[in-house]
């Protein structure tokens, strides 16, 4: 599709949600389209980054990623101390969250792209990445439905920093364990490496600003996984397949209330709407240029991203939920999710390489 008639469809849709739903969620949509945009202009992949990282010894990917948390962190952090109606993105330290953020790790690597990187790919017409989103949110769904049974093996209360410390310690504790992150990553990476790249670099800033909008104006972080979920579970249970009612987590008071309402009314899928919009304004000028995949490497694709979306929910987030808006924001689990995703990438890109994918 050409880029005129794209963005006049989007912009009615802005308009259609402005007039129809509210001028928040059509504010919020206009921020997951600058959010696609970014992610699929920069080609701003965590997945990407961490594999280049790992293969090539390549530091540029993890440096933006590093740009983008800590400025992320500059400005959710001062907010969340100013504004106490604003939330963090806080999960709980659990035996789920290890077991989750491993196995997230693994298999984002062998269905190339995280939770954002799906949506973006999906937008660029990548074959994989759309055959792996629906399935993405079934396992983001069924994940949900069984979390409660996975917390039983252990659990704490969330931590966040900005309770525990203030938002001033928070922010320079935040920003300690990122120089300590950067210092990893150069000593795995050694001497004479280019750490700085042009458009890893814009990436980070534009997500870093929209990220900081996405809560001023929804009130919570950007997150990418409770959208998936939640539009499965609104499939099953239209078609009479589950009853929310008897499931722990889909019978809390705010779930069941966005399974009740028109899911254009979620703060999350309507971001993520966005940035499947913005991937395809994208699209409409760069081709996704993806390789023709075997059978086997469809079934492997595709069985990686249902584990994705189910790991997703056990660890409270993907790499936008868990990692950046958890550690910008002062979740304690957001720093124990990157180390645990780290490991299980490790192994991730072997398989990847095995199957040539």
């Amino acid at each position: 599709m050409k880029r005129l008639p794209l963005s006049l469809l989007l912009l009615l849709f802005f308009v259609y949600l402005g007039w129809s739903v509210s001028i928040r969620q059509a504010v919020l949509f206009a921020v997951g389209i600058g959010m696609g945009a970014a992610l699929s202009g920069a080609r701003f992949g965590f997945t990407t980054g961490w594999r280049q990282l790992i293969e090539q010894r390549d530091p540029r990917g993890v440096a933006g990623q590093l740009v983008l948390l800590a400025l992320a962190s500059a400005f959710s952090l001062t907010l969340l101390g100013q504004y106490s109606e604003l939330t963090a993105a806080l999960g709980p330290p659990s035996v789920s969250l290890l077991i989750g953020a491993f196995v997230f790790g693994l298999t984002m690597q062998i269905a190339d792209g995280c939770g954002s990187g799906t949506l973006y790919k999906a937008g660029l017409g990548v074959p994989l990445n759309m055959g792996i989103l629906p399935l993405f949110a079934l396992g983001s769904f069924l994940g949900s439905v069984q979390v409660g049974d996975w917390l039983k093996l252990g659990q704490l209360q969330p931590i966040g920093l900005v309770t525990e410390f203030g938002s001033t310690q928070a922010l320079l504790l935040t920003l300690a364990g990122l120089a300590l992150l950067g210092l990893a990553t150069r000593v795995w990476v050694g001497s004479g490496r280019t750490w700085w790249d042009r458009k890893w670099l814009l990436g980070a800033v534009a997500l870093a600003v929209l990220a900081t909008l996405n809560l001023l104006i929804a009130g919570q972080p950007w997150g990418v996984v409770y959208g998936f979920g939640l539009w499965a579970a609104k499939i099953a249970t239209a078609a009479g397949l589950f009853d929310p009612t008897t499931n722990a987590f889909w019978s809390q008071v705010g779930n069941a209330q966005r399974l009740s309402e028109m899911v254009l009314m979620d703060i999350t899928s309507i971001t993520n709407i966005g940035i499947l919009g913005g991937a395809l304004w994208v699209s409409a000028r760069a081709s996704s240029n993806s390789q023709p995949l075997t059978t086997t490497q469809w079934i492997v694709g595709l069985v990686a991203g249902f584990l994705m979306g189910y790991s997703s929910r056990l660890a409270f987030g993907c790499n936008i939920g868990a990692m950046l808006s958890g550690i910008s924001t002062g979740s304690v689990h957001g720093w124990i999710w990157v180390p645990l995703a780290f490991a299980g990438t490790l192994i991730g890109v072997r398989v990847r390489r095995h199957y040539k994918l």
